[in-house]
């Protein structure tokens, strides 16, 4: 390992000598200390060294988010797994006015409560983590917005039969995999005044037309709120792909390419390839 280091500083410094100025633009490898990314910028100075304008807009976009908040924040976390997100969702209980949590995390928070979740999907080993989320946003007066129903199927295909059902008493055999109408409009309506708004993660099996009301109400509303001037920011891959097949992507202020670059800047780490231009 530490020939690795020595050869990886010796590589960037022939690279860098090639050049007079370095430019780094690729914001979706700034989470990683690499030769070419992070050890190049040592061997120029501060004038000789800078961001390209999509790294810009990208540090630009998560400071808006982190740092130069306007209110009511809302961030609307999803995806299938709470373990994901658990550094993401701890670092914005100090800054979100509402956080939603959404997708398949669900049903790990409805079966942590008690509640009965079918063959839903679920992370058995954390479900104390879940009812410790609850127990933070209490204590820090941030409004958690769970789901309360699903769109239940009874098999992981477009083609299933469905039912609307209380997302805590989802019966055997079936398997929540959309967000219900009663969770669209909770969402929508804690989205809509918001002046900030955070989204990574669909709220349902989004791939699949019939499992698309849930993301697509969250869409629509994040849209609304940017019309009536919030600052929106799309990350993550899934609410990436969501935005464009929804064909709403031009109607947010930001569409975030960083993937996890950008969930480890929201997560509040510092990222090597920004640090070794900024300093």
């Amino acid at each position: 390992k530490k020939e690795m280091k020595a050869r990886q500083k010796e590589f960037a410094k022939t690279l860098a000598s090639y050049a007079d100025v370095y430019v780094n633009d690729a914001f979706g490898t700034a989470h990683r200390k690499h030769a070419s990314t992070a050890v190049i910028a040592d061997y120029f100075s501060a004038d000789n060294k800078m961001l390209g304008y999509l790294m810009e807009k990208e540090v630009k976009a998560v400071d808006n988010i982190l740092s130069d908040i306007k209110r009511p924040f809302t961030a609307i976390m999803g995806g299938s797994k709470v373990s994901t997100k658990i550094g993401i969702i701890e670092n914005l209980m100090d800054k979100v006015d509402n956080l939603i949590l959404c997708g398949g995390m669900t049903y790990t928070f409805a079966k942590a409560q008690g509640g009965k979740i079918g063959q839903s999907i679920v992370e058995d080993d954390k479900l104390d983590l879940a009812l410790d989320i609850i127990k933070k946003a209490k204590e820090k007066g941030v409004n958690l917005i769970l789901g309360t129903d699903c769109v239940a199927a009874d098999a992981f295909s477009n083609d299933a039969n469905t039912m609307i059902c209380p997302s805590n008493d989802i019966p055997d055999g079936w398997e929540g995999l959309d967000a219900g109408p009663e969770t669209r409009k909770r969402f929508a309506d804690a989205i809509e005044p918001s002046k900030t708004i955070l989204w990574n993660g669909p709220a349902g099996v989004f791939e699949f037309d019939n499992f698309t009301a849930g993301s697509r109400a969250i869409a629509d509303a994040i849209v609304k709120a940017t019309e009536n001037g919030a600052f929106s920011l799309v990350g993550g891959g899934d609410s990436v792909a969501c935005v464009n097949k929804f064909g709403l992507a031009d109607q947010v202020s930001y569409v975030s390419t960083g993937g996890g670059a950008l969930l480890e800047a929201i997560e509040g780490k510092v990222l090597p390839g920004v640090a070794a231009i900024k300093g």
